[in-house]
């Protein structure tokens, strides 16, 4: 099985690249009090989109050519005003070590094009969405751009329409399943987002704080052009229902079905925030994760699965950091709850036969197929989400819980190396098939004709599906020996 390389994938490129590298010149800085004329003037005079407002070494804001249009000259305020009147104070910058991938992860979930580089708090350079060369990708922060410059949900749906497109756009250059999960799952973000900023505008400021998160899939970064939504409101302690509970129920219900409009369907099982059940208090959300894990019935497994894994997408993040904190506390070494969730990781069986060859489907509307979500990549993540909750791991991305049992001793390297290489062939496949589909203008779904693809990668797609079964007998020993 080919290992990730930088070289074979060029959007990969991103994520073995630091910021450093990235920065090619010092940063164009004025102070604070400099005047709106002399910082267009400096902006002119040495050729850049944007000045870093600094002050003693610290980084107070940012200002780029867009504000300049659209905070000064449209709005006719006098250019001798200082410069910190028309700046995005505080902004959104990444350390230099990080990787270009971040930044533009950033650019896509926020809607921006530049991007501080820090070191520490000191100010050593400015990214901008056209210096990650990466085109294929960076159109990502463009699509995100016009994501938040849409004022309906039918924009919004004529915007998620090309997601696709982009999809198809990622699998021709090659970029890795990783990589193209969190583009894609970007997206959803920003969609998610920006209709919640529609839903506030619609029906008024929320009464009080909240945090909306997803779950599933996009909690992972790990989405595809097809997906459903999984997804839930923690709300402030404060909420009370007379008072506030028809608000947060008129905004999910627009948030929910404006995604089911942009293709994102209600889930089937309707783990949705529009859900009562999935729209609580802090206090209610601790109180279900604690029966949960004291009680794992079938069900209360079923939605583990889906709910211990979040992300939060907008609003007080620190309601879902605390919640998922304590979420982690309880799992740690719970060898009852634990070994529910083995067993659980256990049912979902790679499609091998008598001596491992390929098994198809044998009947049903995808007679001949081989589901590759279902019995490939769900095991996988099964077995990732087991060693998290183990070691109390807070890490949600499959590779990087892969990674983190890996450093914790939970598995072996070459072990957590073989998952973490059968997942990406396996997601990769995936996102290959649907692209085919795709130019087709066909739906995209998860389930390959073994006879589409060639000799070499059907014996990669037995050997993926033969570590995937080697690991999960290895968690079952674990289990019956009592190592949970």
């Amino acid at each position: 099985m080919t290992p990730l390389t930088a070289g074979s994938d060029p959007a990969l490129s991103l994520m073995s690249t630091p910021m450093h590298a990235l920065v090619l010149r010092a940063p164009v800085t004025v102070a604070p009090l400099t005047s709106i004329r002399d910082a267009a003037l400096l902006m002119r005079e040495q050729r850049v989109s944007s000045v870093l407002i600094v002050e003693q070494g610290l980084l107070f804001g940012l200002v780029t050519d867009r504000d300049l249009r659209n905070r000064a000259v449209a709005t006719g305020i006098d250019t001798q005003r200082p410069v910190m009147d028309i700046a995005t104070l505080a902004p959104l910058g990444v350390g230099m070590n990080e990787l270009a991938f971040d930044a533009l992860l950033l650019m896509a979930r926020h809607n921006i094009h530049h991007v501080p580089v820090l070191d520490g708090q000191r100010v050593v350079g400015m990214v901008t969405a056209t210096d990650l060369t990466e085109q294929h990708s960076s159109s990502a922060v463009y699509l995100a751009g016009d994501i938040y410059k849409q004022g309906s949900v039918e924009g919004l749906q004529r915007a998620s329409a090309r997601v696709p497109h982009l999809q198809h756009n990622l699998a021709a250059a090659g970029a890795s399943a990783y990589s193209t999960g969190h583009i894609v799952t970007a997206i959803t973000d920003a969609i998610t987002t920006r209709l919640l900023q529609l839903g506030e505008a619609r029906f008024g400021p929320a009464p009080v704080d909240y945090v909306w998160v997803a779950a599933g899939s996009q909690a992972r970064n790990e989405q595809t052009a097809k997906s459903d939504q999984d997804n839930g409101l923690v709300l402030d302690d404060s909420f009370d229902e007379a008072l506030h509970g028809a608000y947060f129920r008129d905004l999910s219900r627009f948030v929910c079905d404006g995604l089911d409009a942009c293709g994102y369907v209600h889930c089937p099982g309707e783990m949705m925030a529009m859900n009562d059940a999935w729209r609580l208090p802090r206090h209610r959300w601790v109180q279900l994760f604690a029966q949960w894990t004291e009680q794992p019935d079938p069900t209360a497994l079923m939605l583990t699965c889906v709910f211990f894994d979040m992300r939060a997408i907008h609003g007080r993040v620190e309601l879902l950091e605390g919640l998922r904190r304590g979420v982690l506390e309880r799992t740690r070494g719970n060898g009852i709850f634990l070994a529910h969730m083995v067993n659980n990781a256990l049912t979902r069986q790679p499609p091998l036969g008598l001596f491992k060859g390929l098994s198809p489907l044998r009947g049903g509307e995808h007679k001949g197929t081989l589901d590759l979500k279902h019995n490939g990549i769900v095991p996988i993540v099964d077995l990732a989400r087991v060693y998290a909750l183990s070691s109390g791991d807070s890490a949600v991305n499959t590779h990087d819980r892969l990674l983190g049992a890996a450093a914790g001793g939970d598995i072996s390297e070459q072990s957590a190396r073989d998952l973490r290489d059968a997942l990406e062939f396996l997601a990769s496949m995936r996102i290959q098939h649907q692209a085919r589909q795709i130019a087709l203008d066909l739906p995209p779904d998860n389930f390959m004709d073994p006879n589409e693809v060639s000799n070499f990668e059907r014996t990669q797609l037995r050997d993926a599906f033969t570590v995937v079964k080697t690991l999960q007998n290895v968690l079952g020993q674990r289990f019956q020996s009592g190592q949970f």
